[in-house]
């Protein structure tokens, strides 16, 4: 018995006229285009300016810079013990290019474990800076008097961060802050006196200490480059200083990256059902999509050139209370001039929305495309769920100077490639195999390049799971 007879015999009548279900049999359905779930908002494919690369590779030329860069230092955690990577050492100021592999070992075997509640004291001011602290985990407040006597909180330090590196050349050296545990920490202590009896023994780290000393100190300016030499307010004929501007010898260089996936369709599919819809041309832009949304992963992503990846460590900074408010935002964007953009995932601008709310603030909100974005200071925060959350419920906030003419950061591919049907994305026809199967290569080239260090920031490890 058929679903319109059960139907008749429930309702006890004869059918009186043609049924839906019969009736579809002769009808054209209205179709949708293939959805896909995956397609995001894509806001930093939209910003960022694109610059076009001959030869596939972009030189970022700066001037010469004297000043040593610090760095991240990583760990190995077995268990409650917690080790350093002997070649993270090299991180260190006075172990920078040092490359001894022996001797790291045994410095990296001499240190010493240690915990710190939150509230307990790492280092007072003005005691001698005789332990280099490496933070395996934690963070610590730096603390100093302010001009009216009170304390006030220098910065704050997370995963990866080192303190009283000064001692390790300079007996002398004292605190020139408080550290103080906020949260429970796991340190790792290094004593200058372990320090120096390794150096006493091994002659390449003696040698290598020796030269870091011998090395006259640069005249620089506040970001590291060399000075450039120049007299104002004279009068008379005195000697006008001689100076020169000195590049970089060895600026790095961006190759273009790489996305790419072969998009198969059999023949028949391909001749026989292409109407209403084309099922080549949905194929490819479902294909697209999905290299685009792998595109912008990899520009936030990517360990060679990824936004999250390519941040200096000075411009990295760490939320005073955990969760991002209005004060961290003001310091992110205070570290760079003409902060155009930021990005952060959907759940972190939530948990910017709840700090907000709490202190009674509201955010003023732009149209852009028809979307209502917030902003803070006036720079927009474009969501962008391809920046990570933690299993901690952590995630980072990115600030970005956009733009070659302002020292910003840039997006990189070269248009005019074969077979191109956007900018620096191709699609090429790669026959027919013997199951009558057609295959397309689709390609994408991309890369992004940061052209000065202050034109990147990252608030790290934000709380987006507090409710207060």
């Amino acid at each position: 018995m058929s679903v319109g007879e059960e139907v008749r015999a429930e309702q006890g009548k004869p059918q009186q006229s043609l049924g839906t279900a019969a009736a579809r049999n002769l009808a054209t359905t209205t179709k949708s285009v293939p959805q896909m779930q995956a397609i995001s908002s894509r806001w930093l494919l939209r910003n960022l300016p694109w610059v076009d690369v001959q030869g596939g590779t972009y030189r970022v030329n700066r001037r010469l810079t004297y000043a040593v860069g610090d760095g991240r230092i990583t760990f190995i955690k077995t268990g409650d013990r917690v080790e350093v990577i002997p070649a993270e050492l090299s991180e260190l100021p006075a172990l920078r290019s040092y490359e001894d592999e022996e001797v790291l070992s045994e410095l990296a075997s001499r240190c010493r474990q240690q915990e710190y509640a939150p509230g307990e004291l790492v280092a007072p001011f003005g005691s001698q800076t005789d332990e280099v602290y490496l933070l395996a985990h934690g963070r610590v407040e730096k603390v100093g008097t302010g001009p009216y006597g009170d304390d006030q909180v220098l910065g704050v330090l997370a995963d990866g961060a080192y303190l009283g590196d000064q001692g390790l050349l300079d007996p002398d050296a004292i605190w020139e802050y408080t550290a103080r545990a906020v949260t429970t920490c796991t340190v790792l202590i290094l004593s200058r006196q372990d320090f120096e009896q390794v150096a006493e023994r091994a002659d390449s780290l003696a040698e290598h200490l020796r030269g870091l000393r011998s090395i006259p100190e640069q005249s620089t300016n506040r970001y590291g480059e060399k000075a450039v030499a120049l007299a104002s307010g004279h009068a008379g004929e005195p000697d006008i200083p001689h100076t020169f501007v000195d590049y970089d010898a060895r600026p790095r260089e961006y190759e273009l990256s790489i996305a790419q996936t072969v998009l198969r369709i059999h023949s028949r599919v391909a001749d026989l059902y292409n109407q209403p819809m084309n099922q080549t041309e949905q194929q490819l832009r479902l294909t697209v999509e999905a290299l685009k949304e792998r595109q912008e992963h990899e520009l936030v992503n990517n360990r060679e050139f990824g936004l999250l990846h390519n941040c200096e460590y000075d411009q990295r900074i760490q939320p005073h209370d955990g969760v991002p408010g209005p004060d961290d935002l003001d310091e992110l964007l205070s570290r760079r001039r003409g902060t155009k953009m930021l990005l952060a995932h959907p759940r972190a601008i939530a948990a910017i929305g709840r700090e907000l709310n709490r202190r009674g603030l509201v955010p003023e909100t732009i149209d852009v495309a028809g979307n209502r974005i917030p902003t803070w200071r006036g720079v927009p925060i474009y969501p962008c769920n391809k920046i990570p959350v933690t299993e901690a419920r952590t995630s980072s906030i990115i600030a970005l100077r956009l733009g070659q003419e302002d020292q910003g950061v840039i997006g990189l591919r070269q248009s005019g490639i074969p077979d191109e049907i956007e900018p620096s994305l191709s699609v090429r026809f790669m026959g027919i195999n013997e199951q009558a199967i057609i295959k397309y290569l689709v390609t994408a080239y991309y890369s992004a390049a940061v052209l000065v260090p202050d034109a990147l920031g990252v608030l790290e490890n934000v709380e987006i799971g507090r409710w207060q």
